[in-house]
């Protein structure tokens, strides 16, 4: 089975998509989108970095004023959870956006991340506990 987007084909096996879609082809197929219509004029890193930040808050404003238990809830059914994964689109559209129009490697910036978190959050120190790794 194929999932088309825009001429980009993204094969779908019997698997989860996440398994086998590469963040390279996902860049790809923002480019496309954003190049089709013109929009690299209103792109700049700014905006982009502004876009970001106001998607991941439409993403935050599904939870405000739930508890744990309602939001475990909330995501059980259909509705709600298809908009949690829209939200969680639009900001990784606009990670994409940024990262393939300032040539940014977001894998080797992630394995950078983790392992820089690795040394803030040693396991022996860190295992079952919130506190920032300066406290």
């Amino acid at each position: 089975m194929y999932l088309k987007f825009d001429g980009l084909t993204i094969t779908k096996h019997n698997t989860v998509m996440d398994e086998s879609t590469t963040v390279s082809s996902l860049k790809n197929a923002v480019k496309k989108f954003c190049d089709d219509r013109d929009w690299g004029q209103f792109h700049g890193l700014k905006d982009l970095a502004i876009g970001t930040s106001t998607e991941a808050n439409e993403l935050l404003e599904l939870f405000r004023f739930k508890t744990d238990s309602e939001i475990i809830q909330k995501m059980n059914d259909p509705v709600f959870k298809a908009r949690v994964e829209q939200e969680l689109s639009d900001v990784l559209f606009f990670v994409l956006r940024i990262s393939q129009m300032n040539n940014l490697d977001l894998t080797q910036a992630f394995i950078h991340k983790m392992q820089s978190n690795s040394e803030k959050y040693p396991v022996e120190t860190a295992r079952s506990s919130n506190k920032k790794y300066n406290e």
